[in-house]
This record gives C-alpha cells, sequence and structure tokens, in this order.
C-alpha cells in the first residue's frame, strides 16, 4: 500500500507563492509519476500537473501553466509544486496522487482523476487578500 501526504497549504495573497509537498511511502517503488490536482466547493476535481520519477517528464493544465511548476526528489520520495502568481481562483484543496509510469506520458490520466487509485488526504489553499 503506497501513501501520500502533503503539506504546504495556506493563506496568501494573490500575486503570493507557496510551495506543496507530496511525500510518497510504503510500495512507493511501483508508483513513478505524481500527479496533483485540486478541488474547490462545488466543483469536480481537476488535474492541475504531474511528473514522471523516472525521466522528470512533466504535463500542465493550461490554467496553471506558466505559474506552477513540478519537481521531484528521488532520494525523498517527495515532489512538489510550486505555485506562483497565485489569483483567487486557485483557492481549493489540492491532493496528489501516484500512479504507474504511463500515467504523464500526456493529459489523458491527469484529465481523469477517477482513474488515480491512491491519494494523499489533500491540503488547502486559499487566495485572498
Amino acid at each position: 500500500q503506497v501513501q501520500l501526504v502533503e503539506s504546504g497549504g495556506g493563506l496568501e495573497q494573490p500575486g503570493g507563492s507557496l510551495r506543496l509537498s507530496c511525500a510518497v511511502s510504503g510500495l512507493a517503488s511501483n508508483y513513478h509519476v505524481i500527479g496533483w490536482f485540486r478541488q474547490a466547493p462545488g466543483r469536480e476535481r481537476e488535474g492541475v500537473s504531474c511528473i514522471r520519477f523516472t525521466d522528470e517528464n512533466t504535463y500542465y493544465s493550461d490554467v496553471v501553466k506558466s505559474r506552477f511548476a513540478i519537481s521531484r526528489d528521488k532520494t525523498k520520495n517527495t515532489a512538489y509544486l510550486q505555485m506562483n502568481s497565485l489569483k483567487p481562483e486557485d483557492t481549493a484543496v489540492y491532493y496528489c496522487a501516484a500512479g504507474p509510469i504511463y500515467y504523464c506520458s500526456d493529459s489523458y490520466y491527469i484529465s481523469r482523476s477517477k482513474t488515480w487509485r491512491s491519494w494523499g488526504q489533500g491540503t488547502q489553499v486559499t487566495v485572498s487578500s
């Protein structure tokens, strides 16, 4: 069983930055991709970004491209989501999820949150003045 724990959320002003972390443990060797998702109240969970641990292949949704950056530290089994130029519409609970190696080749799986089986508990991000 793989476990994922998110951290780094909080309250930030518009234009500010936050860095989220996703620590992976358990059967981590079976999972090669970390995806970041978010869910705002009353809205469906949406994929934000993903990274493949083996070669750092990444994908970003159009709404966060150029503002968010995903990275990973293989030695710590941790993925990060650096969020810059935050906007009020970025307010949501952010989740990370683990998937097999082919889950970050293109937009197919990151746009289908229900295909991901292993999830963290989420961390709240609020962007407000």
